[in-house]
């Protein structure tokens, strides 16, 4: 019958991790569905790049899913360069 398995809606949360230096802001965008949290881009401002801001980033993120029990899925190409250099995180990638 129809409607009885329905799948229940879950709520989506857009946002942002920001680091703010110098006036100029660096930023890692998700979404977080569920248990699940999708890292999907950063950007760093060019005065701040080179410092170790989307590391710092990254690390923030991969740490708070940690945390909260999710598991990670990465589209942001530099939060993959980063879990290349921190296997210690691949248990959290989808």
């Amino acid at each position: 019958m129809f409607g009885r398995n329905k799948p229940t809606p879950q709520p989506v949360t857009n946002g942002r991790l920001e680091i703010e230096r110098d006036g100029h802001v660096a930023y890692l965008e998700y979404t977080l569905a569920g248990k699940v949290l999708q890292l999907i881009h950063s950007e760093v401002p060019e005065a701040l790049r080179g410092k170790g801001l989307g590391s710092e980033l990254a690390h923030a993120a991969l740490e708070w899913a940690r945390e909260q029990g999710l598991k990670v899925d990465v589209i942001c190409p530099s939060v993959t360069a980063y879990l290349e250099k921190h296997p210690e995180y691949a248990d959290l990638v989808m």
